[in-house]
């Protein structure tokens, strides 16, 4: 099924880079590749309301990716940041 086809999927640009950000963080906290991440809640008139949280799914098409993505995570934020960029292509996120 194409990414485009399936509504959980995030194609929202503001919202995706918010999500490669979060997703840098948590990575960095956790030090290892994580694969779920929460958000602060958006609602339809844009507050976020940081009481409540969306869970998103990350998915990574290709394990060497992955590896990459792992292989940058003790070189910290900056060095994370541009591989996640790099690969942005093969990250995506679904909500659950």
């Amino acid at each position: 099924m194409a990414m485009e086809n399936n509504p959980l999927v995030i194609s929202d640009q503001e919202r995706l880079q918010l999500l490669y950000e979060r997703f840098r963080d948590v990575c960095l906290v956790e030090k290892e590749v994580w694969t779920e991440i929460y958000m602060p809640r958006q609602t339809e008139k844009g507050m976020v309301l940081t009481n409540q949280h969306e869970c998103y799914e990350v998915i990574i098409d290709d394990e060497a990716v992955e590896n990459a993505l792992e292989a940058n995570i003790p070189l910290g934020s900056k060095a994370l940041g541009a591989a996640i960029q790099e690969y942005k292509d093969h990250i995506s996120f679904r909500k659950k």
